[in-house]
């Protein structure tokens, strides 16, 4: 609309006016630009008046084999030559080795396969940030009374003093066990359901009421100042397992006083006691729960409160073997299976190996300890051990490959 096409560089129509021989075509070249190649857009003017065919022609050709260049190295820096790299590796090997490694990846994939279905199908285990939540709500074997605003707060006493340092400090002066302590508490603002989501904090790792408060910066630094910071959850019952401080229950195991004399072990290594304490361990499975339950009902417990002894838990060793005793116990506390345990005290005998030893079988493989493992799990009712100890043979299998 009255302006010259010359202005427009990318338009392929010629220029109006002029001498003929000297009309001319602009061409753009700033499709490189747009494919990548790091070429700037340049103007050409080609004078078709002096343009030879075969000139035009080679430069064409020449342009369409520089594109295909550029395609084929961009093909092959996106993605390398799996096939080419296997033929190498492959090249030097037997048919039948071969085969074998074909058939361990098959093997691995089906496995892998499996283990997820398996996970997919089985209910979801409680974890031990849901278990301590019940445990706190519930109050199963509860050992010292808090009193705060004139409301009663059974709590655990080991949770407690392995949480806080300033629970830690207040309980050893009231070691008697159902003390009740009057809760004293400067930091300002601090009403009934504060600190119970406090103490619902100590036990999960995780506030339980939504509350403004909570997120006023003021508030929570005068909490710490008095009550301490508290680690994780994990690591803080990683210690409980590890120190056992306040344990209020023992775990022994019978044994066959026969296969003892006839292999001569030592009686106390076959006995050997176990520390725990009863808030853990009915917390996190139900057969616990109920046996502890049970001896409060019939009496047995107001025995053991009286004397101030720990409860003392017979556990049959040709249903649970002892050797795997700290396996679950140190589940309970951390929620890891670690099978290495079994093998870390070789001297250390257990009516299952004495029996072994007597039928003349040979140790057991890792695998079957899990599976056993998974057994006695489902005895107890741990899921979390169960699911773990399943999973063990998968994963020990798929490594090995």
């Amino acid at each position: 609309m009255g302006a010259n096409a010359s202005n427009y560089p990318h338009s392929c129509s010629p220029r109006v006016g002029g001498n003929s021989q000297a009309q001319q075509t602009f061409i753009g070249t700033s499709s490189y630009s747009q494919q990548g190649y790091g070429c700037e857009s340049k103007l050409y003017s080609l004078d078709h008046g002096h343009e030879k065919p075969q000139d035009k022609k080679k430069r064409t050709s020449g342009l369409a084999t520089l594109k295909k260049k550029f395609i084929k190295r961009r093909k092959s820096n996106r993605s390398a030559d799996h096939a080419k790299q296997m033929r190498e590796l492959l090249s030097g090997w037997d048919v039948r080795d071969v085969n074998a490694l074909v058939e361990e990846y098959e093997g691995t994939s089906a496995l892998k396969e499996l283990s997820l279905q398996a996970s997919l199908a089985r209910p979801e285990a409680r974890t031990l940030q849901k278990d301590m939540a019940d445990l706190y709500e519930y109050k199963y074997c509860t050992d010292v009374d808090l009193i705060f605003q004139e409301t009663c707060f059974p709590v655990h006493r080991a949770i407690l003093a392995a949480r806080c340092p300033f629970f830690k400090t207040l309980l050893s002066s009231s070691p008697e066990y159902g003390a009740e302590i009057i809760m004293d508490i400067n930091t300002a603002g601090i009403d009934m359901p504060m600190f119970s989501a406090l103490l619902h904090y100590l036990y999960t790792g995780e506030f339980g009421m939504e509350d403004s408060r909570f997120q006023n910066v003021d508030i929570l630094v005068q909490l710490s100042e008095e009550f301490g910071t508290p680690n994780s959850l994990d690591v803080d019952m990683r210690g409980l397992f590890d120190y056992m401080c306040y344990y209020d229950v023992v775990l022994s195991f019978s044994s066959d006083s026969e296969l003892v004399e006839a292999f001569g072990a030592n009686q106390n290594c076959l006995d050997e006691e176990l520390k725990a304490h009863k808030a853990v361990i009915s917390a996190r499975s139900p057969f616990f729960r109920n046996l502890l339950q049970r001896r409060i009902r019939t009496g047995e417990e107001i025995t053991d409160r009286t004397l101030r002894t720990p409860t003392r838990i017979i556990l049959d060793e040709s249903i649970i073997p002892k050797k795997y005793a700290k396996v679950i116990l140190h589940c309970m506390y951390t929620d890891v299976v670690d099978l290495s345990v079994l093998h870390c005290s070789p001297s250390v005998g257990s009516l299952s190996e004495v029996q072994a030893l007597v039928a003349g079988r040979p140790n057991m493989t890792r695998a079957e300890e899990a599976m056993e493992l998974y057994h006695i799990a489902l005895f107890l009712e741990f899921n979390m051990l169960a699911q773990d100890a399943d999973a063990s043979p998968a994963d020990t299998s798929i490594a090995a490959l």
